[in-house]
């Protein structure tokens, strides 16, 4: 399994996810604005994974700061991890990540700021061990849901590369493959940046799962046809409601496995459910660049004067979502009150 993000000797190295499948490159980050960068320019992506980077990015800048006392170390911390949410603002987990960081530092300032960095340190290690393991257990709850011989519809990359490690939506898949059953991953290339037709295909082949890569508007053909068994994504928000916040595209594909009877999972951990987000509606939408809509490895695809909009995100309606797979169970619609009863029992 790849390694997407590690701590080694004080600094963050990630594999480069925009170099991938062609390429194995790593990118070193040494303070918190190159992992800030990383996170802007996809380098490293996915929910889970953008929440494990914003760890460890905080705390390199807190190794960085020079403040002896503990006053003016929490003020220059406080505003590096203002720095980093405002990375990406669609991920819950970046927030909740950095936020925990916060906590853990405001609980040991007693111990001095040499105190808060070592403590930092273990905390940014170990929310990527849980990440994984949480990912683990998703897989081992999720794998009930497949039958062997199923053909099952990704859209995006919810695997090892957007995670710690594992998977949320691929870690489903390969459980059921350790399960012993036989699947087939059908991969949305996913536009524009290609995260399926790149990085979850080459994922599977990394581990000798088959797959099979379609463009996105393939989706429904497939369906009609009867070649699709179910839909596994991730998401980067989901609602107290159960809206889902998921890669552009995503909400075509729920619509469509609603009408052709698939049923369509989001497996996601308990971390990326924010409850102060009553509904979808409120999630931020993040709008990207232009161009990566417009070139294409750096050369122009559309006429010149031609506009392009890039929602990265869009939001999934509970209704069209057939489960919730997460790391304490499977929640099945009606979501909004068994949402709070597993986070009554986390």
């Amino acid at each position: 399994m790849v390694e997407t993000i590690a701590w080694k000797n004080n600094q963050v190295v990630m594999i480069d996810q925009r170099k991938l499948p062609t390429q194995e490159k790593y990118v070193v980050c040494k303070n918190h604005r190159s992992v800030i960068r990383a996170i802007k320019d996809l380098v490293i992506r996915g929910a889970p994974a953008i929440g494990v980077a914003a760890a460890m990015g905080v705390t390199l800048g807190a190794l960085k700061l020079r403040a002896t006392q503990v006053v003016p170390f929490m003020a220059k911390f406080d505003g590096i991890c203002r720095e980093m949410v405002a990375a990406r603002p669609t991920a819950a987990n970046l927030a909740w990540a950095v936020e925990r960081m916060r906590r853990v530092a405001d609980e040991t300032r007693d111990g001095g700021v040499e105190g808060v960095k070592s403590r930092l340190v273990e905390e940014a290690n170990q929310i990527l061990a849980e990440d994984i393991a949480i990912n683990q257990l998703m897989g081992r709850h999720g794998q009930s849901l497949l039958k062997d011989g199923d053909r099952v519809l990704t859209h995006c990359n919810a695997g090892a590369l957007a995670t710690g490690g594992y998977g949320t939506a691929l870690g489903v898949v390969r459980a059921a493959v350790e399960a012993g059953k036989t699947l087939e991953v059908i991969a949305d290339e996913t536009r524009p940046f290609l995260q399926g037709a790149r990085l979850t295909a080459w994922e599977m082949k990394q581990e000798g799962i088959p797959v099979t890569v379609i463009t996105d508007n393939a989706a429904g053909y497939l369906m009609q046809h009867g070649q699709i068994d179910a839909v596994i994504v991730g998401a980067d928000r989901i609602a107290a409601n159960g809206d889902v916040a998921n890669k552009i595209g995503t909400y075509m594909v729920a619509v469509l496995a609603k009408v052709h009877k698939v049923p369509f999972y989001v497996a996601a951990p308990l971390s990326t459910i924010d409850l102060s987000t009553k509904t979808g509606k409120q999630i931020p939408i993040e709008q990207r660049d232009q161009k990566e809509v417009t070139h294409f490895r750096g050369r122009r695809i559309v006429p010149d004067g031609a506009g392009a909009r890039n929602p990265a995100f869009d939001v999934t309606p509970h209704r069209y979502v057939s489960a919730i797979i997460t790391e304490k169970g499977i929640i099945p619609p009606p979501f909004k009150a068994r949402i709070r009863g597993f986070f009554s029992t986390a």
